[in-house]
């Protein structure tokens, strides 16, 4: 009997964190392999075991290259793991980045926590260092779109293009009779720079992210809302800060910008800078990339001519102190840390500024408390009132919403028997559950962490 049991280890009940297995008689497969991020709660998880024996992980397929989706690999491989780990060209570029950046951090933090003493832990220890994520490296292979690849006898996959950032892909798994379909994250239907997301015909069972599975985003014109809020700024002498994230959002951000410049709507000479050096090497593989996107490469290079990029952080404080009005595009785009703190710690306090918030924003980040409508924020130890103008613009979210969701399922010629809802907050995953259940009449189970759902 050729029984499936789907099991997430990660990434349900939250937006973070996405592990999920499915064990068939021949393969133990992961699909993702991401980091808990966000409040102190989920990021210690990071450092607990996985509730499998990581023996029995025969394969890890990579949905995208998002710290949430990839950043747990080079820990699994550190720990045993010897298998392969698929994924599209682009996905592997993105993800040796972030993956080193991320080693990185780590091993800076640890390294001041123990000249600080500040960790229960002695010595503090890095979840995984520079070298262990290099050697990881030697696992990956990368695999054609809407390309099947045979994974043993009765197990074969697909990846097909799902939006949310080059390479991002929804994974079709066909295991004996059965039919298996991984989301991944889904993208906009309507991208600045990225084709619209593909869909799969059909599927027995679909695991579905549900990030904004309670809410639609603003219908308002982007780059209206962007003319307005950029030239308002200027006009009262102050500077537009954009938390940003490196990979796919910078991107994308400095493309319409361009395009607003070159009709006119803002001011040609306001200086637009990028202050990431993870942001300026993502923007180099999307230009070696630039046809996973809907923008050729020479359009590409003449639209990074127009801004400035700053890799180094000793150039940062010369820029915050410019008293030139100016749109500062920088990380992290949950403001969890990065540059843009910098720039928040001069800026945030004077009404004559304004920051977008252009993405999704985690419980607890300090992106969340700037959207409650907080009236300070803590940034390295100290306080700073908000006053500067905070406007959310959700038309650049590079997740599915609600509606968008739905068209998505509608696709299908043949309905799933079963929807299991992840990587989602739980008012977003209940909403979304209702709305399948009443619009679509599919089942729809939320999945919790290591709870086990047999096919």
């Amino acid at each position: 009997m050729n029984t499936m049991i789907i099991k997430s280890l990660g990434g349900a009940g939250t937006v973070t964190g996405s592990k999920h297995l499915l064990k068939t008689s021949e393969l133990t497969i992961l699909i993702d392999c991401g980091l808990f991020q966000g409040v102190k709660a989920l990021r210690e998880q990071n450092w607990e075991s996985l509730s499998i024996d990581l023996a029995e992980i025969d394969i890890v397929i990579l949905t995208h290259a998002h710290l949430d989706h990839c950043g747990y690999i080079p820990l699994l491989v550190k720990n045993g793991f010897k298998g392969k780990v698929y994924m599209t060209e682009p996905t592997k570029e993105l993800a040796k980045l972030i993956l080193l950046d991320s080693a990185k951090l780590q091993e800076e933090d640890a390294e001041k926590a123990n000249y600080h003493h500040y960790s229960k832990h002695n010595p503090a220890k890095p979840l995984y260092t520079i070298n262990d994520t290099e050697k990881s490296f030697k696992q990956f292979f990368t695999v054609k779109e809407n390309t099947c690849i045979q994974l043993s006898n009765n197990i074969e996959c697909r990846f097909q293009p799902c939006g949310h950032i080059i390479g991002a892909c929804s994974v079709e798994i066909v295991c004996f009779d059965k039919t298996i379909i991984f989301s991944g994250d889904i993208g906009r239907s309507h991208s600045a720079i990225l084709p619209p997301p593909d869909f799969f015909t059909k599927a027995d069972f679909l695991v579905m992210e549900s990030t904004y599975g309670d809410r639609l985003h603003d219908n308002t014109n982007l780059y209206d809302s962007l003319e307005h809020w950029i030239n308002i700024t200027v006009k009262n002498h102050g500077n537009v800060i954009i938390p940003s994230f490196a990979v796919g959002r910078a991107q994308e951000l400095i493309y319409i910008l361009y395009r607003l410049k070159e009709q006119n709507r803002i001011p040609r000479t306001l200086p637009i800078i990028m202050d990431s050096p993870m942001a300026a090497s993502a923007t180099d593989i999307m230009v070696e990339y630039a046809e996973y996107t809907t923008v050729d490469k020479e359009k590409w290079l003449e639209i990074i001519e127009t801004i400035h990029i700053n890799r180094e952080y000793a150039n940062t404080a010369e820029i915050v102190y410019d008293k030139q009005s100016k749109i500062i595009i920088a990380g992290s785009g949950m403001l969890t840390g990065g540059r843009v703190l910098e720039y928040l710690k001069h800026d945030i306090g004077n009404s004559r500024n304004t920051v977008l918030i252009v993405g999704f924003q985690a419980e607890g980040t300090r992106g969340r408390a700037l959207l409650n409508e907080s009236y300070e924020l803590k940034i390295h130890g100290k306080y700073y009132p908000v006053k500067a103008n905070i406007v959310e613009l959700t038309g650049l979210s590079a997740h599915a919403d609600q509606s968008e969701l739905i068209e998505w399922i509608k696709k299908y010629k043949n309905p799933p028997q079963q929807i299991m809802l992840v990587h989602g907050e739980p008012s977003a995953l209940e909403a979304l559950r209702v709305k399948i259940q009443t619009d679509l009449k599919i089942p729809v189970k939320i999945l919790i962490k290591d709870m086990e759902v047999v096919c």
